[in-house]
Order: C-alpha cells, then structure tokens, then sequence
C-alpha cells in the first residue's frame, strides 16, 4: 500500500525505519519504505523499539543551514580549451547557425528554424537581433517544422558583396507521405544584408518518406562549391533503403556548382563529382550516411568532415571525407557491421572492400546524437589549431579530436567543464575563431584558451564521496545536516533498486516553480543527491548538481565493498553483483536522461512531491509541498491548497484508474525524453498532464522503425503486443526504453501498461 505513491508504513518499511532510528536517514529504503522497485514490503515481525510516525501537518519545522553541501566547480578537462557565453543579452529562438558575410567581421547572421535570419552586431548588440528576413516571406513557400523541419543550415556566398546571396536548406508543405519536401534555395539582398526581397530553388524540391533525417549541412568550400548534406529518409535502419542506392540525393554529401550554370539548368555538376559522367546521381561527392546532420569544410585544406548521427549502438565522425567515398551505412555503423544489414537493405554486403570506417565511432553511453563540428583555424588558441571541435545535441557534451604526431591515431577528449545544452551547430568567424550554438536554449558560446591552471592533475574536486560536503565525512552512510530528504508519488525504474533522495539549496537561495507545468527550477550551486541499494546494500550515489554557470552534470560515486565510502567515476561501467548487473551512468547519460525540456532535475515537480513522506528527523509524516512551503524552499507561496495542485498516482498502486496509472508511469519513465524540445525522436507528448488525444501516441505510426513487429503503431487501441510503447520497456535489447542504466525489465509496471492499452478501445 501507499499513500500518494509513499509506501505507507509496511514491515518491511518500519524495519527501515524503526532499526536504525532517525539517526540514520540512508538505511536502504528509509526514504522511499522499498517502494522504487514497484514490490510491497515482504512483511515480518515490527522491529524492537518501533515507533510508529505522527500524522503532522508539517513534516519538518526549520530549514536546515547549508554550509558544506555545494556544488564545486567543474572538474578541468585535459585539454587546453574552454568555452564561453557570449552575447548573453542577444534573444534568440531556436538558432541553427551563424555566421560573418566574408570581409565583414562586424555582424553575425543566425538562421532560426522558424525560417526567420537575423542579425547583430558583434559590438554592443542589443537584446532583440534585427529579422533581415525569412524564407516564406521570400518564396512565397510554406514553412513545415514538424519533425526534424524548418530552416536547416544557411550558407553565405563568398562574393555576397558582389552579389547578395544566401543559400538555404529547408523544409516546406507541399507534398510526399508526410506532406515535406526538402529544398535548397538561394535568398537575394539587394542592400548588403539589411533586407531579403527574392528567393529562387537551386536543388529539389523533393519528397521526404519520414519527417527525420532531413539533412541540414551546407557549406561553400575553398574551391567555391556549395556542398549539402542529407540523410536517409528517416523513419529507422534505412526503411527507405536509400544507404547504398547511387540515384538519389538521400545518404550522400553533394557538391554543385552555383556560379557555372550551363543554360537551363539551376546549378553546375563539377567535372570530378564521381558520377559526373553517369552512374548515379551526378551531385553526388560521396555516399554512405545514416544522418549527416552537421558537415564542414577545413578552410585550410578544403577537407570535409561529416558528423553521421548513429541508429542503435554507435556515433561517428567521417574525417577528411574523399571524393566517391562510400561510408558504409546501412551496412555499417561506427565501425561495425551494422544490424540492419540483416534486414537486406545492403546489397553489397558488409564487407564489400571499398567501404571506409569512420575515424572515431562513440557507442551510446558516450553520444547519442552526433553534432559535427569544426577543425580549429583561429589564432586565439595557437596550440589547437587543426585540432577538431564536435558535441552532441542529446548528451548536451563536447569533444575535442586530434591525431597523435607520432602514430597518427585519432586521440578524443572530453570536455568535461563544457557548458551542457542542445547543441546544433558549430560555426567560425571570419578569422578562424569557433562557435557553437544551443538549440533550445538559444545561447551562443566561443572556444577560448583555458588558463594554465586548469589541470587535471590539480583537481580539487572531490574524489570521495567523504569529500563532498553533502555527508557526514565521519560516517559517509549518513546525509549532511544541510540536505532535506524527498520522495516521489511515481518513480523511475531503476532494476528493482531501493532508492533515497536528498536535495541541498545554498542558503539563502530558493525553488522557483514554473507556472506552466509544475517544474522546478534550482539555483546555482545545488546538488541533488539519490542512493541506491540493492539487497540492503548501498550500490551508488548520485550527486547532481547545478555548477555556477548555470550548467547541470552528473557525478556518480561507487561504494566501496565495506561500505565505508563510495569513489568517484570518471567513466560508466557494469558491476556483476551476483543476482543481476547493475550500470553506473557516465557523465553523459546523466544528462541524456535529465534533459532541458524536461527541467533537468526530474523528480522534483509538483506533480511528483504532493504527497506524504515520512521524514525521519521528526519522525513525522506529513505532505512535502506543505513542508518545503512551510520552511521556505520557495521562492514564493504555491498561491493554491495542495489539494488543489496536481499530484500523479502510485503507478503500482489499485485506488486510481488504470489509465492514470499508466500515464504516471509513463511520465517518470519517459516523459523527459519525449516531450516538446525534447530528445526523444518524433512528436511524442508523454507528460502526464497532456491529454491522451494531444500525446501523438494513438494509431501513429513510429517514426524509429517498426522493431520487426508487423503493424506497428506507438500506441494501438487494445493491442499492446503491437504498440511501441509497451513492446520497448517489455524489451531487454539495445530497443529497450528507458535505453539507460537498465537491463531488468520492470514486470509490473510494464503489466500496468499493458492493462491500460487492452482497455482503449478506440482513439480519441
């Protein structure tokens, strides 16, 4: 049983309790009575000495002081760069990338998705960028930004002083299965910028099978080519069977020629283009891409390099791209035969010779979704340069890739002080100096030099979770004084795990909860904490915390054997612990997970923290949104009775109807992902407040493939067996969601699911 999904006080639960006293918070199950594994208690005599907890109508009746608990600063990455926010008071919404008319270093353009460009100048620039224009006005064209859509990528003429032009990738209505097609087209300034009046196709327009996967990479390069990029088609394992096809311009890095135009046509094909003369698509520089989102060209050398967004298992970076290159996708992923090879779609096979592997591939516990970047030509940073500069939109991480002089092998660095964010694009000034863009967050930071004293040899940060001010360092099993425990009314599964909270504010500083759906946003400085045992042993800590820039990441300590201290990870990794395997996040998953749109810290909304918690300094058992009220953890009053604010259900529970069972379920197992600006590929809207019509779920067809089940929707009336949403928690394959830290298959969860989807018997 439980009360507003916290366990009420079971056996099991008083053992908890009762055995260790309020003195020790941390006992495995303390906070949570054993709940997050989605079991009752297993029953048992009451402990000698229990005392039941007292009905209070707060649970705690000061705010504990802070002073040790606190988010230190980032540990210093191994490289000799950092990055920095610049033009923090430039409003921009959802930018997809930069850049300098050549000769002019005094404005930045931003192509936006919603079509619209802008610019700013680089000094003094006001808050609001001045719209030059946008390409609907332009062409007369309907904009679609569904899926993947919108203004991908624009590039500048190198003569724009000549001639005013700005070439475009984009998405419009207008026809094919999803009503998209792709067009690259020119915009005209007749004033050097201020204002565009014309638009005209160069390439296309052509039809998109999927909204995923629409290409975005356009660049001029030094020989005065436009080269584009463009995916698969979408959907998942190349349904559109474009990888290994020559004829189209799907799966392939093009290069045209937009000055040379023979009579007729809208662009010139380059004598040396490797179909020039026939054999396929004459366009084409070179094929084999799964997602080449994000594309550049060496302003050195003229090299390309491609960053090839991964299906199931592995991320790549194409180095030094060659003409006619084929780069192996569908047969090939990463460096791996890829599985969809089994699916027919590589005619070829994959170990047809010829094939290139990429120069460094990441499996997905370091990258989900690969942002190519830049090869580094400034003068700011004289070490770096032709180093490469490359992040990933869904870990929200940076990386930096350079070859070892002395055996010419790729070496890749994280950096591990990067800001965290959406990142789409990296763009370069003028002189060589690098920028990357945040989608969703809209920011603009710069590649600067790192100050000598960052070391990693030097780190202070701390290696032991004795260390780290949010514990007691006598006894490390036992919270700080600062730290104020929590639970949740509907957990993530987490393999069965028992699970304890803890949140640690500065002092003097508060939660702000968003008005629009119940969030809540933390201060700098804040360190969330959550343990995890397994058979009443401590496993792992989890400190979350949210560093002075502004900036979330993820620290996860390891306890020892003896469970006298847990030790830092630098890494993931897999434990055996006899009855199942257990996997420590890295870094990057913890910010997969904890995404932007969802607000980063999860848990901590109002949905989740209206109900009764048992708080074992007190003893008393009492309503958390009261007690956080009561002690001032808000900014301001919650302005409504608790009684009146959302409060999801015990997903394993049986008072509440199953349909809101299942939605809570769904909301803390998926929800962070798939929501608006989220991760999580298609349009899904899986936050428990959506109504079941407006979550994109009922009879839609997938748009990441169908798994090999026939028929598949996300969600069909009354047929669980085919509906996505319950086939990939039910799956224990690289297919399964939630994809992280989980390998055990949550049997009773997934039973609420599945009785909820037998019960719809037809879609709103």
């Amino acid at each position: 049983m439980r009360v507003l999904g916290l366990a009420v006080v079971t056996a099991a639960t008083l053992a908890a309790l009762g055995a260790c006293g309020a003195d020790d918070a941390t006992a495995p199950g303390a906070l949570d009575g054993g709940g997050d594994d989605g079991q009752s208690g297993d029953g048992g005599p009451l402990p000698d000495g229990y005392v039941p907890p007292v009905r209070a109508e707060f649970g705690l009746d000061t705010r504990p002081a802070n002073p040790t608990c606190k988010a230190p600063a980032r540990p210093p990455t191994s490289a000799n760069v950092k990055w920095e926010r610049v033009f923090a008071n430039v409003a921009l919404a959802q930018p997809m990338m930069m850049a300098q008319i050549p000769g002019d270093k005094t404005r930045w353009f931003v192509a936006q998705r919603s079509g619209e460009i802008v610019s700013f100048p680089v000094t003094s620039p006001p808050n609001a960028p001045t719209l030059v224009g946008t390409v609907q006005g332009a062409s007369g064209l309907p904009l679609n930004t569904n899926g993947e859509g919108g203004l991908l990528g624009f590039a500048i003429h190198p003569k724009f002083a000549q001639n005013g032009k700005i070439y475009v990738t984009w998405t419009t209505t207008g026809g094919g299965p999803v009503d998209m097609l792709s067009r690259v087209g020119v915009l005209h300034s007749p004033d050097n910028g201020v204002t565009f009046d014309s638009y005209k196709d160069v390439l296309g327009p052509f039809a998109q099978p999927f909204t995923n996967h629409n290409g975005g990479g356009i660049a001029f390069g030094a020989d005065g080519l436009l080269y584009l990029s463009f995916g698969d088609g979408g959907d998942a394992n190349d349904t559109n069977k474009a990888g290994q096809d020559r004829t189209r311009f799907f799966s392939k890095v093009l290069r045209i020629d937009v000055d040379n135009v023979p009579a007729g046509k809208t662009y010139g094909i380059p004598a040396d283009n490797p179909f020039a003369n026939g054999g396929g698509e004459p366009a084409t520089f070179a094929m084999g891409f799964r997602n080449p989102f994000r594309f550049s060209i060496d302003r050195a050398t003229n090299e390309v390099w491609v960053g090839d967004v991964g299906q199931n298992l592995y991320e790549e970076i194409d180095a030094k791209v060659k003409l006619g290159g084929n780069y192996g996708w569908p047969c090939r992923e990463g460096l791996h035969d890829a599985l969809s090879s089994d699916l027919g779609k590589c005619p070829l096979g994959p170990t047809t010779p010829g094939l290139i592997d990429p120069v460094i591939e990441q499996v997905h516990t370091g990258g989900r979704s690969i942002t190519g970047g830049v090869v580094y030509r400034g003068a700011a940073i004289p070490d770096f340069v032709g180093s490469y500069v490359f992040g990933d939109y869904v870990t929200a991480e940076m990386w930096t890739l350079a070859f070892d002089p002395g055996t010419g092998v790729a070496v890749q660095t994280q950096l591990t002080d990067a800001p965290s964010a959406n990142w789409v694009s990296f763009n370069e000034d003028n002189d060589g100096e690098v920028y990357a863009l945040a989608l969703n967050q809209g920011t603009i930071y710069e590649l600067l030099p790192a100050p000598a004293a960052a070391d990693a040899g030097t780190s202070t940060f701390p290696d032991r979770l004795s260390k780290t001010g949010c514990v007691d360092p006598a006894d490390p099993r036992k919270p700080a004084a600062g730290l104020v425990p929590y639970g949740v009314n509907a957990p993530l599964w987490s393999d069965g795990a028992q699970k304890a909270r803890w949140v640690a504010l500065p002092d003097g500083k508060s939660i702000t909860v968003s008005d629009a759906d119940g969030d809540f946003d933390f201060p700098n400085g804040t360190v969330l904490v959550k343990e995890f045992s397994v058979g009443g042993k401590r496993i792992e800590t989890r400190l979350f915390m949210r560093h002075d820039d502004g900036g979330w990441n993820g620290y996860t300590y390891e306890w020892l054997d003896d469970q006298s201290d847990a030790v830092l990870l630098q890494a993931g990794k897999k434990k055996d612990l006899g009855t199942q395997s257990w996997t420590f996040p890295s870094r990057s998953e913890c910010v997969t997970c904890h995404s932007e749109a969802a607000g980063r810290s999860l848990g901590l909304e109002l949905g989740q923290l209206n109900g009764d918690y048992v708080y074992p300094a007190t003893n008393r058992i009492s309503n958390q949104l009261k007690t956080f009220e009561h002690i001032g953890l808000f900014d301001k009053p919650l302005g409504k009775p608790v009684e009146q604010l959302a409060a999801y259900p015990d997903p394993y529970g049986t008072t509440v109807a199953a349909d809101q069972r299942a939605r809570a379920y769904i909301h803390s197992n998926c929800s962070n992902c798939h929501r608006p600006k989220g991760p999580g590929g298609g349009t899904m809207d899986l936050r428990f407040g959506t109504a079941f019509v407006d979550t994109k779920t009922c009879s839609v067809t997938p748009q990441g493939g169908d798994l090999g089940v026939a028929g598949a929707k996300l969600i069909t009336p009354g047929m669980p067996e085919t509906s996505l949403v319950s086939v990939r928690p039910h799956s224990a394959t690289i297919n399964r969601m939630p994809p992280l830290a989980s390998t055990r298959v949550d049997e009773p969860g997934v039973k609420v699911l599945d009785d909820w989807i037998r019960s719809i018997a037809a879609c709103p």
